[in-house]
């Protein structure tokens, strides 16, 4: 892959998100679409798509310009660069988990990360699970990089069995020195289409976190309360899932009360402030 950039970036935080089994509900690719906006991020390089996609599953796109003039648009994983209002640099990984030559792709991610300078690599996936959307989505993070395990205080992974492209290029990018964390959000299965804000501002909110950079989230957390109420409306139509929901909801709040320590409640009451310097820095 060619990498084309104006001038060399100043250790750049790379974010990446892939369309597909490792994107419930399009919560990842919504939030790096949502830095590539806040960004003015432009494309410096894409992947080869005859090389990794079949496009049976992953169709190419017709579309008309303003004349009525047609082209096609192969869809395909890109990067792009842009700089935070903070001058902070970016680099973003959105595209379509590979149909096909997986550790090919996954040599192409890496020698990109490699050629940018990247600093911290965040990858950002989401899973449909059983949470309850009336309460915080849950978000997993994970590294085998000790400094991002014990600044960001991530629990050791315990999971075992079949993994996307986010758990392959996580393991060769940290093999190749690169400190790289993975998050996933958890999206409430029985809501599982997209958009889904709350999910994406979850992330957004580990991003900040990982990266040390503060995002401005825009309209998203008026559209998740939004979100939120449309779902409420929604189960409160339909009996068995109410009672399906209420369920979800008392072992939720069962299981956080016993996991309360003071450790915990700490690392809460830190993410607020964070957060409220990056709402008043926005």
């Amino acid at each position: 892959m060619e990498i084309s950039l104006n001038g060399p970036l100043d250790s750049p935080v790379v974010v990446a998100a892939f369309e597909g089994w490792n994107d419930a509900g399009e919560a990842a690719s919504s939030a790096v679409a949502h830095l590539a906006e806040l960004s003015g991020a432009r494309e410096i390089g894409a992947v080869d798509p005859e090389e990794f996609y079949d496009y049976q599953v992953n169709r190419p796109m017709i579309s008309l310009d303003e004349r009525g003039a047609s082209s096609i648009e192969w869809r395909t994983t890109r990067l792009l660069a842009g700089r935070l209002p903070d001058a902070r640099d970016l680099v973003l990984i959105r595209g379509i988990e590979p149909s096909i030559r997986w550790r090919g792709f996954t040599r192409e991610i890496l020698s990109a990360c490699q050629s940018v300078g990247a600093s911290t690599v965040v990858l950002l996936g989401a899973l449909l699970a059983d949470t309850p959307h009336g309460r915080d989505l849950p978000v997993t993070g994970v590294s085998e990089s000790s400094d991002l395990t014990d600044r960001l205080r991530l629990e050791p992974s315990t999971y075992a069995g079949p993994t996307g492209i986010l758990g392959v290029l996580a393991e060769a990018l940290g093999n190749a020195g690169l400190p790289v964390v993975s998050y996933w959000a958890s999206v409430p299965y029985y809501v599982s289409q997209p958009p889904n804000p709350k999910a994406v501002l979850a992330l957004l909110r580990r991003v900040e976190e990982a990266a040390d950079i503060a995002i401005d989230t825009a309209e998203l957390p008026e559209e998740s309360l939004a979100w939120e109420r449309a779902v409420d409306e929604m189960v409160a139509d339909d009996e068995e899932l109410a009672e399906m929901v209420g369920q979800l909801e008392a072992q939720t709040d069962s299981d956080r009360l016993e996991s309360a320590s003071g450790d915990s409640i700490a690392e809460e009451f830190e993410r607020y402030l964070r957060r409220r310097r990056s709402e008043g820095s926005g």
